[in-house]
């Protein structure tokens, strides 16, 4: 018995012209904006308006960086800017010191601090950070 195998699946579905749905979408969405801000704003602020967004909507339409859609860029910049942030802070070494430390194994750069004696709470503490991390 033999089976199609499907091809070319990563690629959409042209629907309207040379448009896929998604990139009709996201143009039609901001023309009906454009369409809105025109009809109730002054003309000279709506055209301050309209234009960004018309340049994000094309942008969400056909701007790909490093072949990934402009819209999972933008999730993604949306998500490390609201998102939990983990600063370690390292103490600069004196002059002396560096000296020091440049001899011995450099191998070793990320210090994690240690919280407590306790095992349970290091644990806890290492799991914590973790799960902000992701």
């Amino acid at each position: 018995m033999q089976f199609e195998v499907p091809q070319f699946i990563e690629v959409e579905d042209k629907i309207f012209g040379p448009l896929t749905l998604k990139q009709f979408i996201y143009l039609a969405g901001g023309v009906g904006i454009s369409f809105t801000l025109y009809s109730l704003l002054p003309f000279f602020i709506a055209v301050l308006l309209i234009i960004p967004v018309m340049l994000l909507s094309v942008a969400l339409a056909f701007y790909k960086k490093d072949d990934r859609p402009f819209i999972l860029t933008a999730e993604s910049a949306f998500k490390y800017l609201l998102g939990n942030k983990l600063y370690i802070w390292r103490k600069e070494e004196e002059k002396g010191e560096k000296k020091e430390a440049s001899n011995q194994n450099t191998s070793q750069q990320l210090i994690i601090p240690k919280l407590s004696k306790s095992k349970l709470k290091e644990l806890s503490w290492s799991l914590d950070i973790q799960n902000e991390i992701q």
